[in-house]
């Protein structure tokens, strides 16, 4: 087509495959559409185009990704707000035919698979390396592997005994992403439908809050689905050490989404090769060794729960010397 179509804080320009979003930035711009920036959509990607009208004197072009074929959309899992939706274009209800004129293209230029889902993703994902601050701890994917790293001032208990954590995209089948600015306290259980590898799929999951939560409500949280536990139902997200919980200012939807849609993307990318009969599993890489002062502050913090009677004597002795074995 070789045309553009400007909107508010959105553009579209089109080429014969595909078309180029950009996001403009400034303050009007959702973070998560800065932190985008701009993405190449494949018009495969799509199964269709929507114009609807619009709030205050606008109409909203939407172009509709097919399931599994965006692993941002994937991870999102409908949670997204209508401005956060990277693929809606608003305009001046006065440009409603040239909206419609684009629309009509659009759709002469979906693929002959449209109404399927998508074997493969389409649409690329930011890069790692990606880290983001969660309340209970720091997430960091190095494109490779996902590490927790817990914090002494939001982890629960159960996340300080069995100590920082480090995954292999190897040992996992998908994500599961509760967006932060969910309205419900802690206890609501989130959408149903954890991404696993592609297209979002049928699951249930339960948010609650404890010793670790943050207070007022547990609003969301990242976990790692991993393979070893998949017919198992989940825990609590506070108690899970493949999870982080997110709170006020902990977990941003422009930082945890793009983070949980890189993890999606590369495990779908993997190719786990089945370990022979009777060979034992392949052992989780070994997390990077740590600071002595980082390690002293953990001991201590272990004591602080050996004192309160959270941890037995053979638990603080046992985890005490795990810790000391790394130094």
């Amino acid at each position: 087509m070789g045309d553009v179509l400007a909107g508010f804080q959105t553009v579209w320009e089109f080429d014969t495959d595909s078309m180029l979003i950009r996001f403009e930035r400034g303050i009007r711009t959702p973070k998560l559409l800065q932190a985008l920036g701009e993405r190449r959509i494949p018009f495969e990607a799509l199964s269709g185009v929507e114009l609807a009208v619009g709030k205050r004197g606008t109409v909203v072009l939407r172009a509709v990704p097919r399931p599994g074929a965006d692993p941002l959309m994937d991870a999102a899992d409908g949670q997204l707000k209508d401005a956060y939706d990277p693929y809606r274009l608003v305009l001046p209800a006065e440009r409603e035919t040239l909206a419609d004129y684009y629309a009509e293209r659009i759709r002469e230029s979906l693929g002959p698979e449209a109404d399927l889902p998508a074997e493969a993703h389409l649409v690329t994902v930011p890069t790692p390396p990606l880290s983001f601050k969660a309340y209970d701890g720091k997430a960091s994917f190095d494109g490779k592997a996902i590490s927790f790293r817990w914090f002494w001032t939001g982890a629960s208990s159960e996340k300080w005994k069995v100590g920082d954590q480090r995954f292999r995209i190897d040992e996992l089948t998908g994500v599961e992403w509760r967006s932060p600015e969910s309205r419900g306290s802690a206890g609501t259980a989130p959408r149903e439908g954890a991404a696993k590898g592609g297209a979002a799929k049928d699951g249930t999951a339960r948010n609650g809050i404890g010793r670790g939560s943050p207070k007022g409500g547990g609003h969301g949280h990242l976990r790692l689905l991993l393979r070893a536990t998949e017919n198992q139902p989940p825990g609590r997200p506070d108690q899970d050490p493949a999870a982080v919980v997110f709170g006020m200012g902990y977990g941003l939807v422009h930082q945890s989404l793009p983070f949980a849609a890189a993890v999606l993307e590369a495990v779908r990318a993997s190719s786990p090769v089945p370990c022979a009969e009777g060979a034992p599993a392949p052992n989780r890489a070994a997390a990077p060794r740590r600071d002595p002062a980082d390690i002293a502050e953990r001991i201590r913090h272990l004591g602080e729960l050996h004192t309160a009677g959270l941890l037995t004597d053979d638990e603080f002795s046992a985890k005490k010397a795990e810790l000391l074995a790394e130094l």
